[in-house]
């Protein structure tokens, strides 16, 4: 049987290059990847495009979602040639919940008090709005603790903001109900606590391994993540 896919898919404030040391660690290992750029401008926006760029895949696709990339994995999971979702440090929601309300129910991380909020205007094609990003002086503190403080200060100036309506927005399907589902708890994370990632994944009934990792565990663990995915794959063998 053909390896699957992996389709790579980057939260809010970073981009597609957030996943590089994974990518050439699946790369090396023979596994075909794609790291896809997500605008972060709406939760169903963003997943239409992540499945439509999936259904252009040949064979079966691993999901794989960062942060706010779990939210939209939940959506785009619903893409037929999608075989199994990872989730790392992400926002597995259930039909109906927004990463707000997921968010909502456990007290606040460090993230709130970091928060930036710049005005966009609107454009032919959308609404003016609120793009949302983390005060760079606070970035590692929040998101990369464990980061190579160099690549930690390059990633602090320059974000991908999201959309602020973004995390207001409910899922309107959860692909962990018909799809095999693995995900990481990054325990050391400031950014998304550890409980709200474990309560997501625990009500998707899905595989949980565990990593002391800041949220940006694709570059502070990369062999980790890597691992964890060759695992997945060879599963689905």
């Amino acid at each position: 049987m053909p390896t699957p896919t992996v389709v790579l898919v980057h939260g809010a404030f970073t981009d597609a290059s957030s996943y590089q040391p994974v990518t050439k660690g699946l790369l090396d290992s023979g596994i075909p990847v794609v790291a896809v750029a997500v605008p972060n401008r709406s939760l169903t926006g963003d997943a239409a495009l992540v499945r439509a760029f999936v259904e252009t895949i040949a064979g079966s696709v691993l999901l794989v979602g960062h942060s706010y990339g779990g939210a939209v994995i939940t959506e785009a999971g619903q893409a037929s040639n999608v075989a199994a979702l990872l989730y790392l440090a992400g926002y597995a929601l259930t039909e109906g919940e927004s990463v707000a309300q997921l968010q909502g129910r456990f007290p606040d991380s460090d993230l709130p008090d970091a928060l930036i909020q710049t005005p966009f205007p609107a454009t032919e094609h959308s609404a003016a709005g609120m793009d949302v990003s983390v005060d760079p002086a606070k970035f590692a503190a929040v998101l990369a603790a464990d980061v190579d403080p160099g690549v930690a200060s390059v990633l602090a100036v320059s974000q991908r903001p999201v959309a602020a309506a973004a995390f207001a927005e409910p899922a309107t399907t959860a692909a962990w109900r018909t799809r095999p589902t693995w995900a990481v708890v990054c325990t050391a994370d400031h950014g998304i606590l550890p409980q709200v990632q474990r309560f997501g994944y625990e009500r998707a009934g899905a595989t949980i391994r565990e990593v002391d990792s800041s949220n940006l565990v694709m570059l502070s663990q990369p062999a980790f993540v890597v691992d964890t995915i060759r695992e997945i794959v060879g599963a689905l063998g």
